[in-house]
């Protein structure tokens, strides 16, 4: 009985040790129409403090250890890498907005 309750506890340990990671919303088309050259440079910003919060959230720490002791760390592992691949994916699509958006007119003569 009492092997039970520790392997039963220990359990319900593991389930809630999985770390809670930032998540980085794509961009919608409302937010591509909307958004102006400051305020994506504000979203971008936002998203770099987004993955600065993810490599915080990923340094050791007691949710580590009961991670790998409910799956060898594999949850707290595929939540930050798709959390860093949102946010890269959010970047990237900023950052190629704010180039079409944002782009410089060309020069008299050109």
């Amino acid at each position: 009985m009492r092997k039970t309750t520790l392997i039963a506890t220990a359990l319900l340990l593991t389930a809630c040790a999985t770390k809670q990671y930032p998540q980085a919303p794509a961009v919608t088309d409302e937010e591509a129409v909307s958004l102006n050259c400051q305020a994506l440079e504000l979203e971008i910003a936002k998203t770099h403090a987004v993955e600065q919060e993810i490599k915080q959230t990923s340094s050791f720490d007691y949710r580590t250890v009961m991670g790998f002791l409910g799956d060898f760390g594999i949850g707290n592992g595929l939540a930050r890498r798709n959390a860093s691949e949102k946010a890269k994916s959010r970047l990237s699509q900023l950052q190629a907005l704010r180039d079409v958006k944002c782009a410089a007119p060309p020069g008299p003569g050109l």
